[in-house]
């Protein structure tokens, strides 16, 4: 299994986001639960990273919280965005930016900003690796208030 895995991840198909995308559909709301858990574990491993003086790695797991923020948001609320994923059998990152302006607009400028700083951490900290830890921390912070805001709504629903 091991193996099948890592051939996967090197085809670049996201393994973790296939599962839960296969587990949303027999049951929506262990896949939201899943995908939040999963935004707290990225967060951890962000702040570790921070600790270690790794603004590159800790960029990119910031990035991964907002993103499965995003997704569980979008399956919560059935938007158009998360039927275009699950047609397309991927979320492609225009497909989440047009979700986080979309649940902007259902639930507050919130997300929006969450997703607009993790989309900036993806590019300018992961990618091009152009920024310091010091560069990254309010990015972080409206990240990290991204996510407590979406474990506040789905923790309120029944």
């Amino acid at each position: 299994m091991e193996e099948l895995i890592k051939k996967a991840e090197e085809k670049g198909i996201d393994v973790e986001d296939l599962v839960l995308s296969a587990l949303s559909r027999i049951d929506p709301k262990e896949s939201i639960k899943l995908r939040i858990e999963l935004a707290e574990k990225y967060m951890v491993e962000a702040e570790e990273y921070i600790r270690k003086g790794d603004p590159v790695q800790a960029s990119e797991k910031v990035y991964k919280v907002a993103e499965e923020v995003v997704k569980a948001l979008s399956e919560k609320f059935n938007l158009p965005e998360y039927q275009q994923a699950v047609k397309e059998g991927r979320w492609y990152t225009y497909t989440l930016g047009k979700a986080s302006n979309t649940l902007s607009n259902k639930l507050g400028n919130w997300v929006l900003d969450g997703w607009s700083s993790a989309y900036f951490l993806h590019v300018w900290g992961f990618h091009e690796a152009k920024l310091s830890i010091n560069d990254i921390t309010s990015y972080l912070k409206r990240i990290k208030e991204m996510l407590e805001e979406a474990k506040k709504i789905l923790s309120n629903e029944p």
